[in-house]
């Protein structure tokens, strides 16, 4: 286990990153109803062009900064990786939505290339479920996190008998 100022810096630093992640989707979601709206080519050309920044230099690092300092955060602390259900669910999401965002990274910067062209950019397709969806996922990651329902996996509770057991 970290001892408590080392705990509370990771932790710290975890929910600055995730909620950082969280705002920087949001931003990314009002660019792209901009781009998927609006009737200003100018608009649509810089809400891709926003929404490429955004996501090179806010969201990619946010996320990957969000899982690794979950990792230590969750290694490091009684909560465990694997002992308990909504620690590992948001495991799981935090996972599922960096590999969506690595791959729809290079739809954003093809369609930012495509936007900033001689071509029409009203006429490129918005990436609004993705980034819907992905706003979705965190905030049931954040609600998780501020609930933390009850339940333990089988290895936690393996875990729990082996604590008990080796207490008596």
């Amino acid at each position: 286990m970290m001892p408590p100022r080392l705990r509370k810096l990771i932790l710290t630093t975890h929910i600055a990153s995730s909620v950082g992640w969280l705002g920087a989707v949001l931003a990314y979601l009002a660019l792209d109803v901009t781009a998927a709206f609006s009737t200003g080519i100018p608009a649509v050309r810089g809400a891709y062009t926003g929404m490429d920044v955004l996501v090179r230099f806010a969201i990619v690092p946010l996320a990957g900064a969000s899982l690794v300092v979950g990792l230590v955060n969750a290694l490091g602390t009684p909560w465990g990786l694997l002992r308990h259900y909504w620690v590992l669910v948001k495991l799981v999401l935090t996972v599922a939505a960096t590999a969506v965002l690595l791959v729809e990274s290079r739809t954003v910067r093809s369609l930012t290339e495509s936007a900033l062209s001689d071509a029409d950019p009203r006429l490129l397709p918005a990436t609004l479920p993705h980034s819907i969806g992905g706003a979705t996922v965190l905030v049931i990651a954040t609600v998780l996190s501020v609930y933390k329902p009850r339940g333990l996996t089988r290895y936690g509770w393996r875990r729990r008998t082996r604590a008990r057991a080796g207490a008596w």
